[in-house]
């Protein structure tokens, strides 16, 4: 038995193939666009590691910051020998970072993501293309740190008796 659309029926199917073309040739402009925005960037970039005992919470991708301004991003993430992890930092080609500046993991706010700060020091040489930063600071677990506070408290209240006095 063969199938007959009306008029509008076959018009509204001409309309809904056309949008889906037009759509799917907005989505692979926009995507190419992107990557040769990637690719451009990326030949502008120079990387730096740095070594931390930890990085709870930093993921590959986060920001790379320096007073405040994004300067790159954490591209890889890998364990040395000695099982301390040893990030890759894609740093933009304009900036360039005194060889004794140091690199903290700091958080955006109590339960905010995770980004490396960098801290610039006052040597007149820079670092290079794969250099490594000769100072860094772990990431702080707020889960110890609250564990800390605790415990301070507490040893604070038995020294004090924080009995409520009658």
């Amino acid at each position: 038995m063969k199938e007959t659309y009306s008029r509008e029926d076959a018009k509204s199917i001409k309309v809904g193939i056309i949008i889906s073309l037009v759509l799917l040739f907005a989505i692979s402009c926009f995507t190419l666009q992107k990557s040769a925005v990637k690719m451009a960037n990326d030949s502008h970039d120079y990387v730096i590691n740095a070594k931390f005992g930890r990085t709870d919470g930093l993921v590959v991708g986060d920001k790379v910051m320096l007073s405040g301004i994004v300067i790159g991003k954490v591209t890889k993430a890998v364990l040395d020998d000695n099982y301390s992890t040893v990030l890759t930092l894609s740093i933009d080609n304009s900036v360039k970072i005194p060889a004794d500046s140091s690199a903290s993991i700091v958080s955006s706010s109590i339960l905010g993501s995770k980004f490396i700060s960098i801290e610039p020091g006052g040597d007149e040489e820079f670092l290079e293309s794969n250099d490594y930063f000769s100072y860094t600071q772990d990431a702080m677990v707020i889960n110890e740190l609250l564990n800390r506070i605790v415990a301070i408290g507490k040893n604070n209240c038995g020294k004090n008796s924080c009995k409520k006095k009658i």
